[in-house]
């Protein structure tokens, strides 16, 4: 059942701060465990009653856009396989659970059977359960063997923090079992000391892709008896390997299966996901085996309450005078200071570092004001804290100190928050499945739950909340990941032969685009064949070529100035807008000033101080075409997609007031400018279609420029992405086209597959842009629709009737959707490239290294007067310090 409320214009920008009676309780347990005692459950409000408090008086009341009502479902049980030892079940038992759901014991059969299957099931229906019953039965097994260490399993977690709360939870529950099951973290954090115990003794080895790529592979020798006894491997939460990490783990994965084949051992392969569409497909991509998929969702589910929350507008005015909604920031801040002081116990998720610890630093200051023992109670919880820092977080949560927390995405994988009240998502997350994982997160077995959605100013948050059929009735999206990009290849190709040579019969473990590298890796001077296959020929070590995170170069030390402490770190390909010259960095609460940043001893000086701004790089943006792979007709223009190049230079940054987000000024900067290849979509427009949508040549930048925008911003809903990971440029006469033309590129070296997503919905994909643009009841642009808060023109020029009846005539010629899959366009060999195209590029192998191909770079080398959306990870207000998607934000395993 749903229920929409009509909002009325509000202009409280600062509405006092409410404080109501709130306490409830929502749906988790993964493991079925009670939560809390019997005679209190009566007493708990509803979801209706929580939000009802939350959202009373009639300013709040007003901004409630939808609320979603999930009815409870019902559990299915089963038997476990009675090839499960008893031990094992007796343990589970001991546990509290009685019996399994009926997706766990079939998960658990496939596996028992030797068959590699992911379970793609909603949040807390007991994924863990269903891979540790088949993998524990076998360690048991692998225990009677003379040496004790007969089979053994690996577990792969794209965060720290996952593997960590893994490791206790299969230590409680093979507590019964004795020493025989022996779990042990091996990732950057361990201590050099354990690693020997873990080569050697450990069974159960917990830890993340980073360090397997470059810490367990290129050393096999030493884990030679595990990899021997390996029947296992556990991959948690793969639905977010995705786009150009996604690719670098599947052929981290690859590599695992050829070193494990060269032991004799061929693990079966255990994925668990989120809710995705075709997750066998994915998983197939994912691990490059055929793989089954268990997808019927058996466990009971408690009554789900879901609203959408717009701020309001406020009488404040933004670029170029457009309105400015209050930030979801603050409005998240607020609704997370209401439920602690009534002790409800829940979980913010901010899109980026900075969010966090802002509205971490804005409860605390609220709750302060009621109650000084409170603020303790709340804080924040991101990548690019200390190891000991995250570990005292995690046992705060556990223990139940902490009542409110502001996380990034760290805590949306899987890290067991049980006993959470309520979740707000501050923030679309991207993906519809990252959603759903996020509300999930909160809740106890058999009760309702509380997830709140609040929109950003940004095009898509806005369509969203006024659309809920958009999330409500529709699928989740499918994985996009392309393991057989050249960028990602060729650094594993060199990886793999430095681990064991390359032979004939490997190459088609790695991909059909193997055969055309090879060459250019002997002729770069990085392989070298003989007889007996292909040999790397370097003395460093050739995991070192890539970040598979694709943060690229060494991470960017974040010094106290005064004292020479280590705050963090930052990737080095998010320095120059992260921790540029006069940047605001929040750390644990407290404000910097990056004073100095040094870029070639990857330091960056800061001191305390206190602001009243916060701060949000710009920069430039330019672009030509290398080769165009594909194209279509759209009526009298063209839609294409192909090879392009970047050129990109952070040039200032702007000084907005903290909660309102009002510009205060902005500053100039001096940094190097970065050069990007990647794939991109394109589309162009004619003369006569310009006259036929009344767009005259002083309107037609603007034109351009807004509709690039809201495409830009729309296209996380067609593709598994978000804003950040792609980029824009329009121009409104190309010298590659010679027509106005508008791009849409990947963040990445070589692509990501967003692009090729959005080429091929690219009518769905621009229908929604212009309805996004067209309802916005703004008169001449805003952020919800076609404002960016990466412009590197400072949203000028834009014009949003333009961009609207623009839209509306490329889409007259718009063919079915699907003329664009593969095969339906127009396929240009490379001498049939327009004339002022280049011909394809090489993928030299020295450009696989990420610093030779971040995704920032280099300086315009082209006129492009209306340059829109430039760097997708330029200016990320929303992104602070590091990137944050749910690749995972905790960084790699190991750094060497």
């Amino acid at each position: 059942m749903a229920f929409n409320h009509l909002p009325a214009a509000m202009h409280d920008a600062l509405g006092p701060l409410s404080v109501m009676p709130v306490t409830h309780s929502v749906p988790m347990a993964e493991n079925h465990r009670p939560s809390r005692p019997a005679g209190e459950k009566g007493s708990r409000p509803s979801p209706d009653q929580v939000l009802d408090r939350l959202s009373r008086g009639e300013s709040r009341a007003a901004r409630i856009t939808h609320t979603e009502h999930l009815p409870a479902r019902a559990g299915r049980h089963a038997v476990w396989p009675h090839r499960i030892r008893a031990e094992v079940i007796s343990a589970i038992q001991q546990a509290g659970i009685e019996h399994p759901w009926a997706h766990q014991a079939e998960a658990a059969e496939h596996a028992l059977d030797g068959t590699s299957v992911v379970i793609s099931t909603g949040t807390a229906s007991g994924k863990s359960l269903a891979y540790l019953t088949p993998v524990l039965s076998t360690l048991l097994d692998g225990a009677e063997a003379a040496n004790g260490r007969g089979a053994t399993a690996l577990y792969l977690a794209p965060t720290k923090a996952l593997a960590a709360d893994q490791r206790r939870a299969v230590r409680e529950l093979a507590a019964p079992l004795g020493n025989r099951i022996r779990p042990a973290v091996y990732d950057g954090d361990t201590p050099v000391e354990e690693r020997e115990w873990v080569r050697q003794y450990a069974n159960y080895v917990l830890t993340n892709p980073d360090m397997l790529h470059r810490g367990i592979l290129p050393s096999h020798p030493r884990w030679s008896s595990f990899l021997r006894s390996l029947r296992y491997v556990v991959v948690d939460e793969c639905h977010t390997y995705r786009g150009v990490f996604g690719s670098h783990v599947a052929q981290v994965l690859r590599r695992l299966r050829r070193v494990c084949a060269r032991y004799g051992s061929e693990p079966v392969f255990l994925l668990a996901s989120a809710t995705s569409a075709e997750p066998a497909l994915a998983a197939g991509r994912l691990t490059g085996l055929p793989v089954t998929e268990v997808s019927d969702d058996a466990s009971p589910r408690g009554e789900l309450v879901f609203a959408l929350w717009e701020p309001p507008l406020t009488e404040l005015h933004g670029e170029q005078g457009a309105p400015v909604r209050r930030t979801a920031t603050a409005e998240t801040a607020d609704l997370l200071t209401d439920l602690t002081v009534q002790g409800v116990r829940s979980v913010a998720f901010v899109r980026s570092r900075r969010g966090a610890e802002l509205i971490s630093v804005i409860a605390q200051e609220r709750l302060a004001e009621v109650d000084r023992s409170l603020a303790r109670r709340v804080a924040a919880y991101r990548g690019g804290y200390l190891p000991e820092e995250r570990r005292a977080l995690e046992r705060a949560l556990h223990s139940g100190e902490l009542l409110g927390l502001a996380a990034t995405t760290a805590l949306e994988l899987g890290v067991d928050v049980s006993g959470l009240d309520a979740v707000v998502i501050a923030g679309y997350p991207g993906t519809r499945a990252s959603l759903w994982q996020q509300a999930g997160r909160a809740g106890r077995s058999g009760e309702g739950a509380l997830a709140v959605l609040v929109a950003r100013d940004d095009p898509l948050d806005t369509f969203l909340v006024h659309h809920p059929e958009a999330i409500f009735r529709q699928p989740v999206e499918s994985t996009v990941l392309d393991p057989d990009n050249p960028y990602v290849l060729a650094p594993h190709l060199c990886a793999a032969a430095s681990e064991l040579p390359l032979t004939e019969a490997d190459l088609a473990l790695f991909g059909p685009a193997v055969p055309e590298l090879l060459p250019q890796l002997e002729s770069a001077g990085l392989l070298r064949r003989r007889s007996t296959g292909w040999y790397w020929t370097r003395r460093e070590r050739a995991a070192d070529l890539t970040d598979i995170r694709g943060g690229g170069g060494s991470p960017v030390r974040i010094v106290e100035s005064g004292t020479g402490r280590l705050l963090g770190t930052v990737d080095e390909a998010a320095s120059h807008t992260a921790v540029h010259e006069g940047a605001v960095h929040l750390h644990q609460g407290r404000t910097y000033l990056v004073r100095e940043l040094d870029l070639k001893d990857s330091v960056a000086l800061v001191e305390q101080a206190n602001p009243p701004y916060s701060t949000t790089a710009r920069d430039t943006t330019s672009i030509s075409v290398l080769s165009t792979d594909t194209e279509i007709p759209w009526g009298a223009g063209r839609l294409c997609y192909g090879s392009v190049e970047v050129t990109n230079q952070v040039v200032s940054f702007l000084r907005r007031r903290l909660i309102t987000g009002e510009v205060l000024g902005e500053t100039k900067l001096d940094l190097p400018p970065r050069t990007l290849r990647t794939r991109a979509v394109w589309w162009t427009v004619t003369e006569d279609q310009l006259d036929a949508a009344r767009i005259n040549p002083e309107i037609l930048g603007g034109a351009l420029h807004a509709a690039e925008h809201a495409s830009i911003g729309m296209l996380p809903l067609f593709a598994t992405c978000d804003r950040w990971d792609i980029g824009g440029v329009s121009v409104p006469l190309h010298p590659d086209t010679l027509l106005p033309t508008v791009f849409v590129y990947d963040g990445h070296p070589g692509g990501a597959g967003f692009a090729e997503r959005a080429f091929h919905t690219a009518r769905s994909w621009l229908t929604a842009t212009r309805e996004a643009i067209a309802s916005c009841e703004c008169d001449s642009g805003c952020p919800s629709c076609i404002q960016s808060p990466k412009c590197g023109n400072g949203n000028d020029p834009l014009h949003k009737r333009g961009a609207v009846r623009l839209l509306t005539e490329l889409l007259r010629g718009a063919p079915d959707e699907g003329a664009g899959r593969e095969g339906a366009g127009t396929e240009r060999a490379p001498d049939q490239a327009a004339p002022h195209q280049a011909a394809p590029h090489q993928v030299a192998p020295h450009q696989a290294a990420p610093h030779q191909a971040a995704p920032h770079q280099a300086a315009p080398h082209q006129a492009a007067p209306h340059q829109g959306e430039s760097d997708p990870r330029a200016g990320r207000p929303d992104r602070g310090a590091a990137r944050e998607d749910p690749a995972g934000p905790e960084g790699p395993g190991d750094r060497g």
